[in-house]
Order: C-alpha cells, then sequence, then structure tokens
C-alpha cells in the first residue's frame, strides 16, 4: 500500500481509549466525530491543507462500541474536501446507526444530493477557518443553503471566535437550522460572561434556530487534561463555557468526541477521558439524556425519536 506522509507534527489517534467510568445514557450519540481515507481507497483532496493519519470507519464503529455511544454523527473533514465517498461508505455500513455532514460544491445536481440523502447525509459543513480551507464566496454559500432546505438538511458551520462579528449576518440570514462546531471556539483565558463569550451566547438567545455542539474541549483548553482518566477535572478550564450552554440551552446542545481529532500537535486525547468530561458540562442525568440522546436523535433521526 502507498504511503502518504501525515502533516509534520500530526499525532495519530489514541489506540488505546481507557473505558469511561461515565456510563453514557442508552441511545447516546457521538454527534461529532470523521472518518479519514483509507486513502489508497478514499484519496485525500489534492488542495487539502494537512494530511491526516487514516482512521477508517472499522475503527471508528470500534470506538463507538467501546465507550457505549449507540450512533454516531459522521462529519465530512477539509483532507477529502467535497468529495463525499469515505463519509457515504462508512454511512451505508452503519446499519442506519450513522448519519452524515457532507461538504459540497455549489454544482452539485439534485439528483446527488437526492443519493446523499438516501446514504444518510442530513447537513453541509461550512468551514470559516482560514488556515484549513479556502472557504466558498457567501454569496455560493447562500445558493447551497437554499438547495438544500427542502431536503430538510440543517448547516454546521466552523469558525473562530474572533470572526462571529463579519459572520453575525451571514448566520443569522440561513434558512435552515444552524448547527456550531466547537461552541464558537472561545478563548477560554477570558471570562465566561465576557464580551467574546457573551456575543455568542446572545447569538443562541436571539436566534432559536442555531444550536451549539459543546465539544473538542482538548482542542480549546489551555491547561489540557491534567486528570488521570475518569476524574472530572480535565480540561477543567472549557467546561464552565460549555456547563453555561447546556443549561442555558438545554434542548440546543449536542455533544462529540471530534475523533481521530485532527490537526492536534501538543496531545492527543484519550477518548474515555472525554466521555468521563460529560459529567462536568451536563451534571444531571435529565441534562446528560437531552445532551446527548434527545437532541441529536430529534435533529438527526427524528423518524425514530417520534
Amino acid at each position: 500500500m502507498q504511503q502518504l506522509e501525515v502533516t509534520k507534527g500530526w499525532l495519530p489517534f489514541y489506540n488505546k481509549p481507557s473505558k469511561p467510568h461515565f456510563k453514557l445514557p442508552e441511545g447516546a450519540v457521538d454527534a461529532h466525530c470523521h472518518v479519514f481515507g483509507p486513502h489508497d481507497k478514499f484519496p485525500y483532496a489534492p488542495e487539502r491543507k494537512y494530511t491526516p493519519c487514516d482512521a477508517p470507519k472499522e475503527a471508528l464503529f470500534a470506538l463507538r462500541d467501546h465507550l457505549g455511544f449507540s450512533r454516531n454523527v459522521i462529519v465530512q473533514a477539509t483532507c477529502h474536501g467535497t468529495d463525499n465517498r469515505a463519509l457515504v461508505d462508512a454511512l451505508e455500513a452503519s446499519n442506519d446507526l450513522a448519519r452524515g455532514i457532507a461538504s459540497i460544491k455549489l454544482d452539485i445536481t439534485d439528483e446527488e444530493l437526492l443519493k446523499l440523502h438516501q446514504a444518510g447525509v442530513r447537513g453541509v459543513r461550512f468551514n470559516f477557518v482560514k488556515r484549513l480551507v479556502d472557504f466558498l464566496p457567501k454569496e455560493q454559500l447562500e445558493i447551497i443553503a437554499k438547495r438544500i432546505a427542502p431536503l430538510d438538511w440543517h448547516i454546521v458551520v466552523y469558525f473562530e471566535a474572533e470572526d462571529l462579528p463579519d459572520l453575525w449576518d451571514f448566520f443569522t440570514s440561513l434558512p435552515t437550522i444552524v448547527v456550531v462546531d466547537h461552541m464558537g471556539r472561545p478563548d477560554v483565558s477570558k471570562p465566561v460572561d465576557g464580551p467574546e463569550f457573551s456575543l455568542f451566547v446572545k447569538l443562541m438567545r436571539d436566534n432559536p434556530n442555531i444550536w451549539s455542539k459543546v465539544s473538542c474541549p482538548e482542542r480549546l483548553s489551555i491547561t489540557g487534561p491534567r486528570a488521570l482518566s475518569g476524574e472530572q477535572n480535565a480540561y477543567q478550564d472549557v467546561a464552565p463555557f460549555a456547563r453555561y450552554l447546556v443549561e442555558q440551552f438545554p434542548n440546543r446542545v449536542l455533544f462529540g468526541t471530534d475523533w481521530p481529532h485532527p490537526n492536534l500537535k501538543d496531545h492527543m486525547p484519550d477518548d474515555g477521558l472525554l466521555v468521563d468530561y460529560i459529567r462536568q458540562i451536563a451534571p444531571t442525568a435529565d441534562l446528560q439524556k437531552q445532551l446527548l440522546v434527545d437532541n441529536p436523535m430529534r435533529l438527526y433521526w427524528p423518524e425514530v425519536a417520534g
């Protein structure tokens, strides 16, 4: 098999995750994860800004079972561009236990959209993080948003907190549910009630169609994990931000592992520890069930959720 050189400094995913101490509620959904390659079958995009380690569907589904999740929402990664074949392959192999978020081009046909829908795709991702992707002009994204609305898909947006003021009007004009990745990447060295995070809270409060993933503490933390597996103080500098959103907007939050954690260079998290982290941000059984079961099922499997 041809070998690819992964991006310098990019860590492979941790392949011996601990068993979580926290028992997930029955039916829990990992609402943000990825599949990469394998590159000999699903090549990475020529325009990619990083080359990951292969992280195929078999490894993802094994992790799902090990951690105690029941379902996955697989998000198309920028390293695959708008070639959604690896995503579709994973969805079709999931026995209806996975849904997908695709990346698409403006010229996608209605027939191609329908095939993605039949495979389990339920949304598209708009990435505004400049170091990861050269994103499309907003005018083209608006056309894509209108095209997917009849399918009852939603839009996932990824951006840096400092860019929210410039993106505010665009986000609030979108005609679908909008799910924000990783709380809009707040600077956790700043206070939860400071002006930067307060602007994001206002975005959610003023726009009931906007949801947030309270995921990726390992990506946002300054202090790092600083905990043995099973302890509750891991990523404690991020937890207050996520807990605030869970408590203020309990019916519009989602959680995902972000496996296999692309572009991390400082440390590669133990996914078992990430599951234990949930107890910090959703401290009651009711909040845990909303975050992990009710909300993702309502958004991705409404026919099952009723």
